[in-house]
C-alpha cells in the first residue's frame, strides 16, 4: 500500500493503471476506520480493479466547532487497517492541498438539504458537496462507495454526480450493524459503556416503527410512541425522526406500493450525535 499527499502523486500513482484500463474505485472516509469502512473497501476491491482510501475530516462539513475538534483522528491505526484490508493507495492530504485558497463556491442542492441533516446542520451539505468534488476531480475513480449509514449524503452526491457529469459510478453498500443492532460509526468510540447501551434506542426505534407501519399502524401514532420513548431515556434527545422517500428525501406521513421509503433519525447521547435510517421496501 502506498500513502499519497498530493494531487501530483495521486496523478503519477494511477497514471499506469489508466493507461491499462484498469478500473479504479474510491473509499472517501474522514478516518476513525470501523467494519463499515472496511465494507466499503471489500465491495471496491470485489468491483474495482485498484482501489484507493481517502482519509481527510474535512472542516467545511463541520457547523459545530467543537464538534471538529473533537473528532478522532487516530491516523496509524486506520493506515494498518487499511493495508492489512488489500488497499492499493491511501490519500492523505492536508489542509493546504484540499484548501490552497478559500473556496467561495456555494453549493444548493435544493430541497434535499432543507430537511433533516440539511435542516439541523446547516452548510453541512455544502461542505460534503465542496470536498467530494475536489476528490473526484483529484482522483477521478471510475466508482466510488458510500454506506447507506449516511442516506442523505449519498443522495446529495448522486445529484452532484447527476447535475455535473461526473463521470463516476455511485454505489450505495448496506449499513453495518453490532450485534445489538447499533450503526457502526466513527462517533462510537466517543460513548462510555453505559452511554453505549443507551445509544441502542436509535435502532430499537427504527424498527419498531417499521414493523408499526408495515403492519398498518398510523405513522403520526407512531412517531408519537417513539418520542415518548425517547423522553423516558434522559441521557437520550431525540432530534428528528421522519419518514422519507429514499430518493429524494421528501417527508411523508405513509409507504405505499412500489416506492422505497426510509425512516430516517437522529439524536444525541449526551454530547455524541448519531444518525441512523431504515429502508422500507413495501
Amino acid at each position: 500500500m502506498k500513502i499519497l499527499r498530493t494531487r501530483s502523486e495521486v496523478k503519477s500513482a494511477l497514471a499506469p493503471y489508466r493507461k491499462e484500463g484498469k478500473t479504479i474505485g474510491l473509499v472517501p472516509t474522514m478516518g476513525a476506520l470501523h467494519e463499515g469502512h472496511l465494507s466499503l473497501v471489500e465491495k471496491s476491491k470485489s468491483n474495482s480493479d485498484i482501489t484507493i482510501s481517502s482519509i481527510y475530516v474535512n472542516p467545511t462539513q463541520f457547523n459545530n466547532p467543537k464538534d471538529l475538534e473533537k473528532y478522532p483522528r487516530p491516523v496509524e491505526k486506520d493506515l494498518k487497517l487499511l493495508e492489512d484490508n488489500g488497499v492499493d493507495f491511501v490519500f492523505l492530504p492536508d489542509d493546504g492541498e484540499m484548501y490552497p485558497s478559500e473556496t467561495r463556491l456555494k453549493f444548493d442542492f435544493a430541497d434535499l438539504e432543507k430537511v433533516l441533516e440539511g435542516e439541523f446542520r446547516p452548510g453541512h451539505f455544502n461542505g460534503v458537496g465542496i470536498v467530494v468534488s475536489k476528490l473526484f476531480h483529484i482522483i477521478q475513480p471510475d466508482h466510488a462507495y458510500f454506506g447507506q449509514k449516511d442516506l442523505q449524503q449519498v443522495a446529495v452526491i448522486k445529484r452532484l454526480v447527476n447535475d455535473l457529469s461526473f463521470g463516476v459510478e455511485i454505489i450505495t453498500v448496506d449499513t453495518m450493524r453490532e450485534k445489538d443492532g447499533l450503526a457502526m460509526s466513527s462517533r462510537n468510540i466517543r460513548l462510555d459503556d453505559r452511554d453505549r447501551l443507551v445509544a441502542t434506542i436509535l435502532y430499537r426505534c427504527l424498527t419498531f416503527a417499521k414493523d408499526e407501519l408495515l403492519a398498518g399502524r398510523d405513522w403520526f401514532e407512531t412517531k408519537e410512541k417513539v418520542t415518548r420513548r425517547f423522553l423516558d431515556e434522559p441521557k437520550a434527545r431525540l432530534e428528528y425522526f421522519e419518514l422519507v422517500k429514499a430518493d429524494t428525501m421528501e417527508k411523508v406521513t405513509a409507504i405505499t406500493t412500489g416506492e422505497t421509503f426510509a425512516i430516517c433519525t437522529a439524536a444525541f447521547i449526551k454530547e455524541v450525535r448519531l444518525i441512523d435510517n431504515l429502508l422500507i421496501i413495501d
